[in-house]
């Protein structure tokens, strides 16, 4: 894999949020060119900072829904590779703000797409959008590519519609322009660094942080958790794979084993478990209803066609995954080395890869 991206062009759209920072990190430990196109980090504290990433490549902040600055940093940089990731992210917010959501999410990757149609460079396009793309029916099997896409709230419905998007700019253009091209689909990501509102691993770092209680709305929710590194492996060696042969291009999910689609109690009790052993404390959590907006309570991925098309396996289970998050969150609460805690998770993932 390393091999592969040293010295490639390969242009990051939300290169400051939770999941663009730690890719950012493992294609600059690549010695991959990363440019990076987006807002300022989402939160404070972000991982984008405390990695110092803006010091390690091409930083360019800047809106998905300004057409002509994207244009202007694709002819500046000419991408031989493109990861589209920015995006507004969040269930209750898209309730909040649908306009704004509806604008980033499909404008937002309308432009991407007319960039790269547009480019003279790009050889290898990956839109990454997310396991609630689908009509979710709360079925009991996994949602597999084929099935309808049709998102229930605002979010997971303008990333339907970024899909639908990305495969219009597929059929009308970039099959002609000889453009490998995939979105793909990702379960629920946990992990260190992750400060955003509303996701219940940042909820339960805000509450060891404060020494309160746990507090979960939907503990009976069921979700397809895996840690951040599961899905930014995927989607490097989809972009790889295609770059080298157009015929990977499609549709993928990348979500956990069955066993690993947990109720939100039991991804917590773990939590739970790892902190209070490591930190001899006894973090609790509790059940409270905030009344909410809906979100749904069943929702889980199949993953026959990715582990059939890569000959892929998830390489930590659940369990691990809780472990590297506390892991990271006790490096983090005692003012330790986030880099070298990053870059060591990320060698050790991909020693086992």
């Amino acid at each position: 894999m390393k091999e592969f991206y040293k010295n490639k062009n390969v242009l990051i759209t939300g290169h400051t949020g939770f999941k663009g920072s730690w890719l950012s990190q493992i294609l600059i430990n690549g010695d991959a060119n990363v440019v990076g196109y987006s807002l300022n980090p989402p939160t404070n504290p972000n991982l984008f900072s405390l990695l110092d990433l803006e010091t390690s490549m091409n930083s360019i902040i800047g809106d998905i829904r300004d057409l002509e600055k994207l244009k202007k940093v694709f002819n500046e940089f000419e991408p031989e590779i493109v990861i589209h990731m920015a995006a507004q992210p969040l269930v209750r917010e898209s309730y909040e703000n649908p306009v704004y959501t509806y604008e980033t999410n499909v404008m937002g990757t309308v432009n991407i797409c007319e960039c790269v149609r547009q480019s003279n460079s790009v050889k290898s396009f990956l839109n990454v959008t997310t396991d609630k793309v689908y009509e979710n029916v709360e079925k009991n099997e996994g949602y597999s590519e084929d099935e309808k896409l049709d998102g229930y709230d605002p979010y997971s419905n303008s990333k339907s519609c970024s899909e639908l998007v990305t495969h219009s700019y597929i059929n009308s253009f970039l099959n002609d322009l000889n453009i490998s091209t995939s979105t793909a689909r990702a379960g629920n990501v946990i992990g260190g660094g992750d400060f955003a509102k509303d996701r219940i691993i940042p909820d339960c770092f805000r509450a060891c942080e404060n020494h309160e209680d746990i507090i979960i709305r939907n503990p009976y929710s069921i979700r397809p958790y895996q840690h951040v590194l599961e899905p930014l492996a995927m989607y490097l060696t989809i972009v790889k794979e295609q770059y080298l042969n157009k015929d990977y291009s499609g549709y993928y999910n990348i979500g956990p084993n069955d066993e690993d689609c947990v109720e939100t109690a039991k991804l917590v009790d773990l939590f739970c478990k790892y902190y209070n052993q490591v930190n001899d404390k006894n973090i609790q959590w509790i059940n409270k209803s905030d009344n909410g907006p809906h979100e749904a309570t069943f929702l889980k991925l199949n993953n026959h066609k990715i582990k059939h098309t890569f000959n892929w396996q998830p390489t930590w289970n659940i369990e691990k995954a809780i472990e590297k998050t506390v892991e990271w969150i006790n490096v983090y609460l005692n003012n330790g080395n986030i880099t070298q805690c990053v870059n060591n998770q990320i060698d050790e993932f991909f020693s086992k890869q």
